[in-house]
């Protein structure tokens, strides 16, 4: 069987996803544009939504018989896709082995190993959860993200800016979708997880940098945003040196509690400051 290493290396060459264009080099008319069709350039760069939307069907349907087998012959694909179907109707929730696996009529521990492929071949990022003795009961399972936002449109028939708009998961695609420009442009040695206690309190992402201080960050879509209560709950277990809440616009400003509110260009250009 191809080793850890080897399969990741082998996936780096096989894979466009190394290529991606990130949220801080496209010009503000086209950010909404790379939410959608995702970051794959060929996907990005598309003449119309619909010869995206084309092109990356393409590349799951190719991904899955034909890349995937050389890492992972025993991975049947259709079993993956429903798989991979699953998870982008399930962006951003807890990791359930035990649902996923009577969805698919299979055994935790070989759904587990689909993940794991997943993973390594760095389609889908394992957020894990912050442990620290802070005196709560905390949520151990991680959080599972398809890391491409165009990939979880596709793999959920969703053509366009509109259709996007009025499903379901459009708040946690978007939550992806920041989280992987976010660790895109965080400095090396960045460690990220997601705090939540059995009570509510949460943090979406939480990123200890090598400098020691620990930022607290909540995710919102759209143009006025109002921080959860679970997360001033939680900024008081933490006490992180800076909190913020990065939403869909550009003004930056200061909420109550030592909050600001930020765009997603701008806290991206500060983590790379830090680098």
């Amino acid at each position: 069987m191809t080793c850890w290493r080897s399969r990741r290396r082998r996936a780096r060459r096989s894979t466009a996803l190394f290529r991606r264009c990130f949220y801080v080099g496209v010009a503000p008319q086209a950010r909404e544009t790379l939410w959608v069709r995702g970051g794959l350039p060929e996907s990005f760069l598309a003449r119309s939504d619909r010869s995206s939307l084309i092109w990356r069907e393409q590349f799951i349907r190719t991904y899955l018989e034909r890349d995937i087998p050389q890492f992972d012959a025993r991975t049947p694909a259709e079993t993956l896709r429903r798989l991979w179907t699953m998870l982008a109707h399930h962006q951003g929730g807890l990791l359930n082995t035990a649902q996923f696996a009577r969805g698919l009529a299979l055994d935790g521990r070989t759904v587990n190993r689909y993940l794991d492929l997943l993973v390594d071949l760095l389609l889908v990022r394992r957020l894990a959860p912050y442990h620290a003795n802070v005196g709560k009961r905390l949520v151990r399972s991680p959080k599972l993200y398809i890391r491409d936002a165009g990939l979880v449109h596709a793999l959920l028939r969703l053509p366009d800016h509109e259709a996007l708009l009025g499903h379901p998961v459009v708040g946690n695609s978007w939550e992806g979708f920041v989280i992987e420009n976010l660790l895109g442009c965080a400095p090396d040695g960045t460690q990220a997880s997601f705090y939540r206690t059995a009570v509510g309190a949460e943090i979406d992402l939480l990123l200890e940098l090598p400098t020691g201080e620990t930022w607290a960050i909540e995710i919102k879509r759209g143009l006025a945003p109002t921080p959860e209560r679970g997360f001033h709950h939680a900024l008081e277990d933490l006490q992180p040196a800076q909190a913020w809440l990065v939403y869909s616009g550009e003004e930056r400003y200061r909420k109550p509690g030592g909050i600001t509110v930020i765009g997603l260009r701008e806290l991206c250009l500060t983590l790379q400051a830090l680098a």
